[in-house]
């Protein structure tokens, strides 16, 4: 190198990789998940502390009337599936396959909703309210609904998601990796809903 004169590195010209060389788009929708895994974990943590802290804690479930919450699962692990189907398909370069997978995951999504929805207007009828119940603590219509409706938004968020981008995919407007973006959105809903579970129902049940 001759004095008064710099070498540039042809590397340095080079386009960056992703942060942590995964996509940006991927990137962010972590993110999201993560930030979304600690709401979750502290509104079910805060429910742990007022069902262990409340000594006329209700339980308005019977072995029996958990059945939907049974359902409710075998539904939700089955879009889960599909969605993979679905996202496999369009990674093979299978387009009809792919919004076919995808339309059944949103299908699923919405059924989950329907049942979810049955069983609100039952408990409702039942004469649980918000901030009132005729079997315990009024701390329970609160907390029940809190959780169970922030998981029912998400679901029926990511049902209108995976539409948009479902049809944008088959328009070519997106790709598989913006289908498989989505997609861990929706095992991420499917995961929660594990947790939700044995904390409000299973663990509410009349003994």
């Amino acid at each position: 190198m001759s004095e008064g004169h710099l070498t540039v590195n042809p590397s340095l010209t080079a386009r960056e990789a992703p942060a942590f060389a995964i996509p940006h788009k991927k990137l962010v929708m972590w993110l999201f998940i993560i930030s979304d895994a600690i709401t979750f974990g502290a509104i079910l943590f805060s429910y742990g502390y007022l069902r262990n802290a409340t000594t006329d804690w209700p339980k308005p479930f019977e072995s029996t009337s958990v059945l939907n919450a049974y359902i409710m699962t075998v539904v939700l692990v089955t879009s889960s599936l599909t969605m993979l189907m679905g996202i496999r398909a369009a990674k093979s370069g299978q387009q009809s396959k792919a919004v076919m997978w995808s339309f059944i995951t949103v299908v699923g999504g919405l059924v989950f909703a329907l049942l979810h929805i049955k069983e609100w207007l039952g408990l409702i009828g039942g004469g649980l309210r918000l901030f009132g119940n005729p079997w315990g603590s009024g701390l329970f219509g609160a907390a029940f609904f809190s959780i169970t409706g922030l998981h029912l938004t998400h679901v029926v968020g990511g049902c209108i998601a995976i539409t948009v981008v479902t049809l944008g995919y088959k328009r070519g407007r997106y790709d598989s990796m913006d289908l498989e973006i989505w997609g861990l959105y929706w095992h991420f809903v499917d995961l929660v809903w594990m947790f939700v579970v044995p904390f409000v129902y299973l663990l509410n049940v009349k003994r």
